[in-house]
């Protein structure tokens, strides 16, 4: 699964860091991603936090990296 986060739309508020800091860190001015693959495991904790970010800058694909 693979998180994307849209720096145009987001205002820096903090939540996601605040939630999830292993994935997300706020920056001067945006969250930042301190990495963008995470386990399927972890889908329902990233769906909570898409679902509180007042901007909607936050989203996943999901990922079949078999090869």
């Amino acid at each position: 699964m693979k998180v994307k986060l849209d720096k145009n739309l987001c205002v820096g508020c903090g939540l996601c860091e605040e939630n999830l800091p292993e994935v997300f860190r706020t920056g001067d001015y945006t969250a930042e991603l301190k990495k963008d693959e995470l386990p399927d495991d972890m889908k329902t904790k990233i769906e909570e936090i898409i679902e509180d970010c007042p901007a909607d800058a936050i989203s996943i694909s999901e990922t079949s990296a078999e090869s």
